[in-house]
């Protein structure tokens, strides 16, 4: 079957250089964005409660855009001061790269990991000494607190944020070709907007094992996985499964 429809679940990129505007374009598919979850800000009480002190650590562990607003808006919050030393651990480059926003990136100590978390813990387990603090939301992968366990390091997790379920009841009677998903999370929502949901012929694009396994949980087919070898993002294992569809 012919694709011309795609819901991608995630906000609309905001850079004009996205690999998705260029598939709408070159494969001539409508592309709709749109988030099945949402980041809402955990409470300064709440925080409390969790009795964080800022000034016990060396280092910030951040996975995630979300990770740093998210610190450095608790930090404003809780009045802590966050020091030039502080040295920052950063999961990708384009996490460094937004960590910008915040800090002056020549004149802070910055790490950066490749893409994945495994690969962030290598570059960890170079600073065993240091104190790390893990800003996250309330859904951390259990393998992360595990790698940093294993690891021997001092840390400890702080949840910052939430991620909650977006409301998509205005798309019940709507229809695309295929539906992309980053998350299990995203599969929860869509389950939780739509429990009577059957994927007939929808076809269903997965970023991520953790993501696949939820998917095949809940008794649905996963048609285009990703990342591969040969396939590392998902706009590209889009374009390979639509250029081999359309040409039928």
């Amino acid at each position: 079957m012919k694709v011309k429809t795609i819901l991608v679940s995630q906000p609309e990129p905001k850079a004009e250089n996205s690999p998705y505007f260029d598939l709408q374009q070159q494969q001539k598919v409508k592309i709709d964005f749109r988030p099945f979850i949402h980041v809402e800000d955990v409470s300064t009480k709440e925080i409390r409660l969790q009795k964080v002190d800022f000034s016990k650590f060396t280092a910030i562990i951040l996975t995630s855009r979300n990770a740093v607003d998210h610190f450095f808006r608790v930090a404003e919050k809780m009045r802590f001061k966050v020091p030039d030393s502080m040295k920052y651990f950063c999961q990708s480059e384009a996490v460094a790269y937004y960590l910008q926003k915040y800090v002056v990136y020549r004149k802070r100590k910055i790490y950066v990991g490749k893409r994945t978390f495994p690969e962030l813990i290598s570059v960890i387990s170079k600073y065993k000494n240091e104190s790390f603090l893990l800003p996250s939301s309330d859904k951390l992968k259990p393998s992360v607190p595990m790698a940093l366990d294993e690891l021997g390091v001092r840390w400890k997790q702080a949840v910052f944020y939430k991620t909650v379920i977006s409301d998509l009841s205005d798309l019940a009677d709507v229809y695309y070709d295929i539906l992309v998903f980053f998350s299990p999370s995203g599969i929860e929502s869509l389950f939780h907007n739509f429990p009577d949901f059957k994927q007939n012929d929808t076809r269903i694009a997965v970023f991520g094992n953790t993501t696949v396994k939820a998917v095949e949980s809940k008794g649905l087919r996963v048609d285009i996985a990703a990342p591969t070898k040969d396939m590392p993002s998902m706009s590209m294992a889009l374009q390979k499964y639509i250029k081999k569809m359309n040409k039928k």
